[in-house]
């Protein structure tokens, strides 16, 4: 026997019930066409992921209860099983999923373990599940249903469905990237089918959500630990493989692992489905080639992916961006034209007296070998008219950083000038390393409808660039933006050194402070500077409220700004007093 399964790895848009439905109906046409027996779409994909606010609306939960009726009927006079994620709600709401067979809802599965952690909130919006659920074939074969969270507990429903004598079980799932996720995520995998000897198959989301990218990677592991088919990251892909259901029964049987699995009580849900698993004529065998990426490749294809989606989901086609010949807009250029296409995007030159001939030649460089349009407009007299307004007022005090900022606002002016007029949404182009240090004008170079790079340390800009120079075949991104210091050109001779530590040793501590929340002692620990340490945290702490008003960015680390990492402005607790 032979059970031939459909993994809908599918790119949902939050909200969208209608786009994401007609998603869902031309896969189960496709399922049907291959004769699949089952048919697993992402968690909530009807809805999308995730939903946040919109299930406090009881407009938005009757909505998606028509939509899955509307899935439902179409599914009528179809021989393909559908595991479909979607909300449920009666008194409270439930993240669902639904069992979806010829016309009818045959059974639903409430999540039980509901993530609270990074950027997860669903204790906010769901109420959690209390009963694993199986389904049970005409011909004994059984398959039990899980969701994202539950698959990643040791001893969560998984156990319990093993323990009743599940021979597959499957989790829809949405899970979100970051750096070296996609490796950890299916080592996690692996180890769970090999421990309960049981087929696993995994589908999960793909695309990007505000701050969110979700990766994709659905696999199917069989009872030893092994991948048997492969679906690719960052790309959406519907695929089909047949398995060998009973090979799991063999598996407990030669290494036993489920008798040391020991409950006094199962409260498992189990549900009878009147379909029988029919002999394959051909046997659809899968991609056993495991598709991960290297470091700078997995980062760029989330960036990229978050990027296109955050604009076109958004209703826009174009960006526009300021070029300042420096490495960070040099790099949002190349990604955001490497993404939509040069023609639709915008780069904006805007030299003043402190502007470097050489970073107005390397913008100009860089816009060439793109193959994007620029303007040039010049701020020089735009700087020194405002001087004059304010002279009176500042009565001839020294030039200090309010100065400089003038010069970054009027520069955000701009930027935001073209975006009301041409309809572009404009990229803002700050790293990590600047956002977290406060190394950023706020209404200036922060201003914008999102961040691309906003989670990208300085140091992992440059390597990102010289990944997008290596699939381009050349110098793209012109030599000299790599080699010069950087500067943000706001007064004579400035480099960004003069109040920064070296960016190796910033990111160092950053990384350190931030993503794993040492303490100064324990990064000094690790050979870094007192003093340097206790700066640079300083800095990090001060600037929280510029964080809160700068444009959303796209989430590669375990501790994004934003929805993810989320501290006080007012805040009195200061360690490095």
């Amino acid at each position: 026997m032979r059970l031939r399964i459909g993994l809908a790895q599918l790119n949902a848009h939050v909200g969208n019930l209608n786009a994401n439905l007609e998603k869902a109906k031309k896969a189960l046409d496709l399922a049907e066409k291959e004769k699949a027996d089952i048919l697993v779409f992402p968690e909530l994909f009807l809805t999308g992921y995730p939903p946040e606010d919109l299930v406090l609306k009881t407009g938005f939960l009757n909505d998606s209860r028509i939509t899955l009726n509307e899935y439902i009927e179409y599914s009528e006079g179809k021989d393909t099983i559908s595991v479909m994620g979607n909300l449920d709600f009666e008194v409270d709401a439930y993240n669902t999923a639904y069992i979806v067979y010829n016309g009818k809802e045959e059974a639903k599965y409430h999540k039980i373990y509901l993530p609270n952690y990074s950027v997860f909130d669903e204790k906010r919006y769901f109420s959690p599940g209390n009963s694993p659920l199986l389904l049970e074939m005409k011909n004994g074969l059984k398959i039990g249903i899980t969701v994202c969270e539950d698959i990643w507990v040791p001893n969560g429903p998984a156990v319990d469905l093993a323990e009743m004598g599940a021979h597959v079980i499957i989790n829809i799932s949405a899970s979100p990237y970051t750096k070296g996720k996609p490796k950890d995520r299916l080592e996690m995998l692996k180890t769970r089918a090999s421990e309960l000897s049981t087929w696993l198959v995994y589908v999960n989301h793909v695309g990007g959500q505000d701050e969110i990218v979700f990766d994709g990677g659905s696999v199917v592991i069989n009872p030893f630990g092994e991948v048997v088919h492969s679906l690719p990251l960052f790309e959406e892909k519907i695929d089909f493989i047949d398995i060998d259901p009973i090979s799991s029964t063999r598996a407990n049987l030669r290494e036993g692992k489920r008798r040391h699995l020991i409950y006094d009580t199962h409260n498992v849900e189990i549900q009878k489905i009147d379909k029988t698993i029919e002999k394959k004529g051909n046997i659809l065998k899968g991609n056993k080639k495991i598709l991960l990426l290297n470091k700078y490749e997995e980062i760029y294809k989330a960036l990229k992916l978050g990027l296109k989606d955050y604009i076109h989901k958004n209703g826009f086609s174009k960006v526009v961006l300021g070029l300042s010949g420096g490495m960070d807009s040099a790099f949002v250029a190349a990604l955001a034209a490497d993404t939509f296409g040069s023609e639709n995007v915008l780069g904006i030159l805007m030299p003043s007296q402190y502007s470097s001939k050489g970073s107005i030649e390397d913008s100009l460089l860089l816009a060439k070998n793109l193959g994007m349009k620029t303007e040039t407009i010049p701020i020089r007299r735009t700087f020194e008219s405002l001087l004059k307004e304010l002279n009176v007022a500042f009565k001839d005090l020294p030039m200090n950083v309010a100065e400089e900022n003038i010069q970054a606002r009027i520069r955000g002016t701009i930027v935001m000038a073209f975006s009301n007029k041409f309809g572009y949404i404009a990229l803002a182009t700050g790293n990590k390393s600047e956002v977290a240090t406060g190394y950023a004008t706020l209404y200036g170079d922060m201003a914008g409808g999102l961040s691309p790079i906003k989670d990208v340390y300085k140091t992992e800009v440059y390597k990102l660039a010289e990944y997008f120079n290596k699939i381009k075949g050349g110098w793209v991104i012109p030599e000299n933006i790599f080699t010069k210091a950087p500067s943000a050109e706001l007064r004579p001779d400035q480099t960004d050194q003069d109040k920064l530590p070296p960016y190796e040793i910033l990111d160092a501590i950053l990384e350190r402070y931030i993503e794993y929340e040492m303490s100064i002692d324990e990064i000094v620990e690790d050979g870094y500077d007192k003093e340097t340490v206790k700066y640079v945290i300083k800095l990090v702490d001060l600037n929280e409220y510029k964080r809160r008003q700068g444009a959303p960015g796209i989430k590669v680390t375990q501790r994004a700004f934003g929805k993810d990492r989320r501290m006080p402005i007012t805040n009195g607790y200061k360690i490095w007093r």
